[in-house]
């Protein structure tokens, strides 16, 4: 409201003050127009100050200047709110600023998230865009072959979340079971996506949202494919999450799968280097030969068959891939160093091929500059 409109109303108020005033004098009841005017005087002076407090103490801020970001993260006091706001230059008075919560009994309602400011605001305006939750969505992308700690730690930078509670959830038996996932973990079922989430969503509301995404993206015809391949959804997601480990081109997914089923009908080791990045602490870098000999079910340079659990959160490229793999008696494939792989259906080709990559990768090696020392 205008300093115009607040002196319209002062007006007003004082004509209809006085007319009553005249009243009490004109049949002489004395006393009962001094109490009036003491009450009307105390409670006009009263209204006043709220009312200027409520409405009118921000108006000398920030004139002409565009809005401003302000974020409030969980478990923040009000007077830290408001000594904040006040350093930020959106009121002028952190006092005030509590004194106006508190005369309308919004205390405790104020709601963590990230806000735009206008300038200008009242501190009836603030408070009621602070607690009413208008808060700013952030756009976050979650990318194809992340792990659910790695998922975790994007969250926690945009959004401010608990990462640790995030990761506990993901492999608490008790809430995935909740998610109708009868595995351990919710490792591989993280969909990745974009995804619009307002600051103040708690880590279990953005797992149900990523959950519901991967539902609503495995379809009966997916499960079809899976079905005719003998796999189970878990299966079928571990598979795509190698799948998603080894691939960089999307043309080459389908042949990845193919070497990958044509092995596990032969019951050869799978021997995919992502299994071994995902059991290295370091990792992901250069694999070693002693990473190769790691006890550990993950580990198919030493165990037959899909290791216990998807290694990541595969994306529907390669979820679908892993359905649907090319019709080819491939057995190998190699790094080309490009990005790209050959794919050998003899041992005789793939050793070949692997030396083709030993000699890039020394020629390389060549060309690069010395180390600094």
């Amino acid at each position: 409201m205008s300093i115009t409109a607040f002196f319209s109303i002062i007006i007003v108020s004082l004509v209809i003050f006085l007319g009553l005033l005249l009243y009490f004098f004109y049949k002489r009841q004395f006393l009962y127009g001094g109490l009036f005017s003491f009450f009307f005087v105390t409670s006009f002076v009263f209204l006043s100050y709220n009312y200027y407090i409520l409405f009118l103490s921000n108006d000398s801020l920030n004139k002409g200047e565009e809005s401003r970001i302000f974020i409030i993260p969980r478990g923040t006091p009000l007077v830290k709110i408001a000594s904040d706001l006040q350093g930020s230059g959106l009121i002028s008075n952190e006092r005030h600023f509590v004194w106006s919560i508190g005369i309308l009994g919004l205390d405790n309602k104020i709601k963590a998230g990230k806000y735009r400011i206008e300038p200008n605001s009242s501190n009836y305006t603030l408070i009621i865009q602070l607690t009413s939750g208008e808060v700013m969505s952030e756009r976050i992308t979650i990318a194809e072959g992340l792990t659910a700690k790695e998922i975790a730690s994007i969250y926690a930078r945009k959004l401010e979340i608990d990462s640790v509670h995030f990761c506990s959830l993901v492999s608490d038996s008790e809430f995935v079971r909740e998610m109708g996932i009868e595995q351990k973990s919710l490792e591989g079922y993280l969909y990745p996506d974009t995804y619009f989430f307002t600051w103040g969503v708690t880590e279990k509301e953005i797992i149900e949202k990523m959950i519901s995404e991967f539902r609503g993206n495995i379809t009966p015809e997916i499960m079809e494919k899976a079905a005719s391949l003998n796999f189970n959804l878990h299966q079928l997601i571990t598979l795509a999450s190698i799948i998603e480990g080894e691939a960089v081109h999307d043309d080459e997914r389908a042949k990845i799968s193919a070497v990958f089923n044509n092995r596990l009908k032969k019951r050869w080791r799978l021997q995919a280097d992502p299994t071994i990045q995902y059991i290295i602490p370091d990792g992901p870098r250069r694999l070693l030969n002693k990473d190769l000999e790691i006890d550990s079910p993950y580990n198919t340079y030493r165990y037959r068959g899909l290791p216990p659990g998807p290694i990541n959160n595969p994306g529907i490229k390669s979820i679908i891939a892993a359905a649907n793999p090319t019709d080819d008696n491939y057995m190998y494939f190699v790094a080309t160093g490009e990005g790209y792989h050959t794919f050998s259906k003899t041992q005789a080709e793939h050793l070949k091929a692997k030396k083709i990559l030993d000699r890039l990768r020394r020629e390389n090696r060549k060309k690069s500059p010395p180390p600094k020392r």
